[in-house]
């Protein structure tokens, strides 16, 4: 959830902040040219009003006042010039004529472009429409123009040509500023983003920890509801609650099974006994007391399997460092004589030593229920394999067998309680072994999964942990 939900933050929060960013930057370049337009704007005004008392026209007829005035404006045009590098000039109406005065010399306006537009604008009156934006990667220049008016008409034109170097540097600067201010704002961002998904998936992750606890045996997990949004300290106050209930019924069906076993187990053996001595009044192999004796005997395998079940169900695991390899190779050794009995093949192939967390006699019981099975349905010449390995942070023993196997659908439901399959109905058994053997296996973080064996029969993997609670595995390699 939280490669999904990040990702999301980020783009809106990017989305955002670009959405602020482009109008700024905008804003900021406009700004910065507006301030050049006024500049030129009281530039070309303060030129208008010195050329206006210039009496000379187009053919340079002055008096000496005019003349004064001239060399007053060429003067403060070229002066202009020289300290801003903008080119300025005062023009008659007539574009063809000689200006009236230009900085620098022997400057004129183009008959086309914005000098053109600008000028011809002024010639109306009124002063030229603000220049177009420019951008700082155009190399454009502004053009302001300003009517010159004696008497209420339009005798000249002022019209200065900027160039745009310095406001395109300030304006590129300002974008800098502001892309700085983008990026930190967005790392910022991102760096509350990480911490809004941590807040709001800490629960969750809580939560699905406590029910992968709970799925595997250990029924005391909770989910501590002290952060995160209230939505989900509510669902974790909830789960707690489910829990609760859940190990009520379970432990109450533990306590009954466990119960139930042991009172019948008296009223069963008794039973027995009775039968026994009346087995001493009737002839040596008479079927219907074998038949009875034998059907007691298979109702006391299955209280005592139940019993076991409820004690498995409920007991902790004394989990403890153990060489698991060592274990395997005694329950095979143990188990030998029952396999030449059935001349059937039985080895221990694997390393000499690994070592696992789990607890030795619980791991010793679950491995003694799947070695049972497999004798048990492996026919006479075949063989049974156990082996033992490492698997990234667990240990798994493999007990691999010859017989007939299982289906896909029987695969799905063994391990089940009472479950057999109706193939193996003639086979002595409860049908609780392996269920015995998944509640001792999960007391301890141990799993057991059932798969085919190849040619024929079936592989049965038991896993244990190779680190204890709060370890991990370290790989060196060499």
């Amino acid at each position: 959830m939280r490669t999904r939900l990040l990702p999301l933050l980020i783009v809106l929060m990017a989305g955002v902040l670009l959405a602020l960013g482009f109008p700024l930057a905008g804003s900021l370049a406009a700004r910065e040219q507006q301030r050049v337009v006024v500049d030129r704007i009281d530039d070309t005004a303060r030129f208008a009003a010195l050329a206006q008392f210039v009496t000379a026209g187009p053919t340079g007829a002055v008096g000496a006042e005019g003349n004064e005035r001239l060399g007053t404006l060429r003067a403060e045009l070229k002066r202009y010039h020289d300290l801003y590098g903008i080119r300025a000039g005062v023009f008659y109406r007539d574009r063809d004529a000689p200006p009236m005065a230009e900085a620098p010399g022997g400057w004129r306006l183009p008959d086309t472009g914005e000098s053109a537009q600008a000028f011809d604008e002024a010639l109306a009156g009124r002063r030229s429409h603000d220049p177009p934006q420019v951008w700082p990667w155009q190399r454009g220049r502004l053009t302001v123009a300003s009517p010159v008016v004696r008497d209420g008409d339009v005798v000249a034109v002022v019209v200065t040509d900027s160039p745009t170097g310095q406001m395109r540097s300030r304006i590129l600067h300002g974008w800098l500023v502001i892309g700085g201010g983008e990026c930190a704002a967005m790392l910022l961002a991102v760096g509350a983003a990480f911490r809004l998904t941590g807040w709001v998936l800490r629960p969750v992750r809580v939560l699905d920890t406590a029910t992968h606890d709970i799925a595997t045996g250990r029924m005391q997990s909770r989910v501590a509801a002290a952060s995160g949004p209230p939505e989900l300290r509510r669902l974790a106050r909830s789960f707690n609650e489910m829990a609760d209930n859940v190990e009520q019924v379970l432990e109450q069906q533990r306590a009954f099974v466990a119960d139930a076993s042991h009172q019948l187990r008296n009223p069963l053996s008794a039973l027995l006994l009775r039968i026994e001595l009346l087995a001493l009044e009737l002839p040596d192999g008479h079927e219907e007391i074998a038949s009875v004796r034998a059907e007691g005997k298979r109702l006391a395998s299955v209280l005592d399997d139940l019993l076991d079940l409820a004690l498995a169900e409920h007991s902790a695991a004394d989990l403890r460092l153990t060489d698991i390899a060592e274990l395997a190779r005694d329950r095979v050794d143990a188990w030998l004589p029952v396999a030449e009995r059935e001349e059937v093949g039985f080895a221990y192939t694997g390393p000499a030593a690994i070592t696992g967390w789990a607890d030795p006699v619980a791991l010793s019981s679950a491995l003694d229920a799947v070695v049972d099975n497999a004798l048990k349905f492996t026919p006479e010449g075949a063989h049974v394999e156990v082996s033992a390995r490492t698997e990234g942070d667990t240990v798994a023993i493999v007990v691999a067998d010859g017989g007939p196997g299982l289906t896909e659908d029987e695969l799905a439901r063994i391990g089940d309680r009472f479950w057999r399959s109706s193939r193996h109905q003639n086979v002595s058994g409860s049908g609780l072994g392996l269920s015995i053997t998944r509640a001792l296996l999960a007391a301890g973080r141990g799993t057991i999964d059932y798969a085919p064996n190849e040619p024929c029969g079936l592989r049965v993997t038991i896993t244990v942990p190779r680190t204890g609670p709060g370890e991990t595995v370290t790989t060196v390699r060499t």
